[in-house]
């Protein structure tokens, strides 16, 4: 249905409550209408413009009438309810203050009006009370025909064209292309100097009009946003910041269900005894995502996996098995000997032969992070804390290093903490970070991160798995794949050799072995492809040349071996006999 008319047409239609005459209803028109920026608009007619006002300007009984006439409703009360409102709630505070002066008035009104008090009397006793003119409450009443009591509010909305978008100065389309794509990139140039450019190739190119400089920088600042600019001139990393943060929820979790583990570089100088150069050390750890304890960390000069396999021991020994696990994308954590057998890593080539992992072994479900990305784990926080206790501790001064090349103290580089020292001194401050009491955090309710997770861990619910003790050597010892030699079996591992008869069955296949890599002489424990124990190989240690002992003794182990062996041939026989 129609919803606009021009005064020609509401003239024609001689509705009742409007001036009869053109000439009258256009100044009626002029005065009042034209006033709401929403509801009336200019349009072109055969000859000249022409202007068309809306239906919900009109009296209700002009309203009604011009309703039957077009043969229907032409808008719907809910979208007009919903407009006021909407255009009323970007209003700032003064106007809508002025909204609500207006409104005490025409309710006092209304209620003078209601008690049967005359429509003059009753204007002109409102304008004495709250200081406004008589013209000014008939003109506020005709705002809120059409509208129940509850609207009037939004209703009474002064126009004062806000509503206009301002007319910027015209500009050759060429010249303002030139001037955004210009300012619009990586190296950031000043508005200025792109302005400056632009007027110089406006001039060779002949382009015309070209605004001044501040009129130019008001319609850039209306019309290109601030996510376009902060994309084009610095990044798409920043400009991920300006959307928010997702926030989870740990509260349904229990104390070591998830846990997540990271590697963090220290910035302190440390002398270690493997090298005369002080050096940065690794701190690998793991928090338990539902209290933030620090479980387990180990120090190390580089993040591998060896070290990856310490710390989940220690966390396993102490605490128990985890359910899941987060994990950084990085070598030291996809490395076949951490997380080999899972499907969906997303590092180096799955194989079908490849061993199962430390954390497959023992069930524990991983997911992994995304890459470069710092709020996926909860454990970059706790980085930031011992930055500022360790890291920064009067302990350490002098061997500070900064958090970035150009942010070096004033004694950088004058000492270096002994390992031992600083080993010491960095799991005080573990501790201490572990008990402070005053959390924020939704789960501690201001205790320590130790107390809430003892309360979740000693809760009746919680059920946490512990290892057996051959669970044990998956992290004791290391994991390597490798095959027996195809003639007797026998490992030869880090120059070592390794065997047992039962080495025999398996000769030329991939076995596992799981050493102690501070031992290498002591058994190694032998595995298949699936982790199944097949038996405990000892080392075949090297003798001298022309050692005859050790010959003769070799020679009586090869003779009893021998001698098993026929004896469980003739077991054989009488078995299929």
């Amino acid at each position: 249905m129609k919803e606009w008319f021009t005064i020609a047409e509401l003239a024609e239609a001689a509705l009742p409550g409007l001036p009869s005459t053109y000439k009258s209803l256009e100044n009626h028109g002029r005065a009042y209408w034209r006033k709401n920026a929403e509801l009336s608009r200019k349009m072109g007619g055969k000859t000249k413009p022409v202007w068309e006002y809306h239906i919900s300007l009109l009296p209700e009984g002009a309203r009604a009438a011009l309703l039957v006439r077009c043969g229907g409703a032409c808008v719907k009360e809910g979208d007009q309810k919903t407009s006021v409102w909407e255009r009323y709630e970007g209003l700032s505070k003064a106007h809508k203050r002025r909204c609500e002066e207006r409104l005490k008035a025409l309710c006092s009104m209304d209620d003078l009006l209601q008690a049967d008090m005359g429509v003059h009397d009753a204007a002109s006793l409102c304008a004495v009370q709250f200081v406004v003119s008589c013209r000014s409450l008939f003109h506020w009443r005709q705002m809120v025909e059409g509208y129940e009591r509850p609207d009037w509010l939004a209703a009474l909305a002064p126009c004062y064209g806000e509503e206009n978008v301002s007319q910027f100065a015209p500009c050759h389309e060429g010249a303002w292309e030139v001037l955004c794509s210009d300012y619009l990139r990586s190296s950031r140039p000043a508005f200025s100097a792109c302005y400056r450019c632009m007027v110089m190739v406006a001039r060779e190119k002949g382009w015309a009009p070209i605004p001044s400089e501040r009129a130019l920088r008001r319609r850039f600042n209306r019309q290109i946003s601030k996510a376009v600019v902060v994309l084009a001139r610095e990044g798409e990393e920043k400009a991920k910041k300006l959307y928010p943060a997702q926030r989870r929820d740990r509260s349904s979790l229990h104390a070591l269900q998830a846990v997540n583990m990271d590697g963090h570089k220290l910035d302190v100088f440390v002398s270690v005894p493997w090298t005369e150069k002080p050096v940065r050390l690794y701190l690998i750890a793991i928090q338990d995502l539902y209290s933030g304890k620090i479980l387990s960390w180990r120090l190390s000069d580089a993040e591998s996996w060896e070290i990856v396999r310490l710390v989940i021991g220690d966390m396993v020994e102490a605490y128990g098995i985890p359910e899941r696990m987060t994990l950084d994308n990085g070598r030291s954590f996809t490395s076949k000997w951490i997380s080999g057998g899972v499907q969906n890593c997303f590092r180096f080539k799955i194989k079908p032969d490849d061993p199962q992992g430390l954390l497959t072994s023992l069930g524990v479900q991983l997911q992994w992070t995304t890459p470069y990305s710092g709020q996926s784990k909860p454990i970059e926080r706790a980085w930031r804390d011992l930055a500022e206790a360790i890291s920064k501790h009067p302990f350490c001064a002098g061997a500070y290093t900064g958090h970035k090349p150009d942010a070096k103290p004033e004694d950088y580089g004058k000492r270096a903490i002994g390992f031992e020292e600083f080993k010491a001194h960095f799991g005080a401050q573990i501790v201490a970070h572990n008990g402070q009491a005053g959390r924020k955090a939704l789960n501690c309710a201001g205790r320590s991160f130790d107390e809430t997770f003892v309360e979740s861990l000693t809760a009746e619910g919680t059920i946490i798995r512990q290892a057996t003790a051959a669970q044990r050597a998956l992290w004791l010892l290391t994991s390597e794949a490798l095959r027996t030699k195809k003639s007797t079996g026998e490992i030869h591992f880090y120059g070592n050799r390794y065997w047992t008869r039962a080495l025999n069955e398996y000769a030329g296949k991939r076995m596992i072995v799981r050493f102690d890599p501070d031992h290498l002489h002591q058994d190694l424990r032998v595995y298949d492809l699936n982790n199944r124990l097949l038996c405990m190989a000892p080392c075949l240690a090297d003798v001298g040349f022309y050692d005859q002992q050790a010959a003769r003794l070799n020679g009586r182990l090869r003779k009893e071996y021998v001698k098993a062996v026929k004896v469980e041939k003739r077991l054989a026989g009488k078995a299929c006999a």
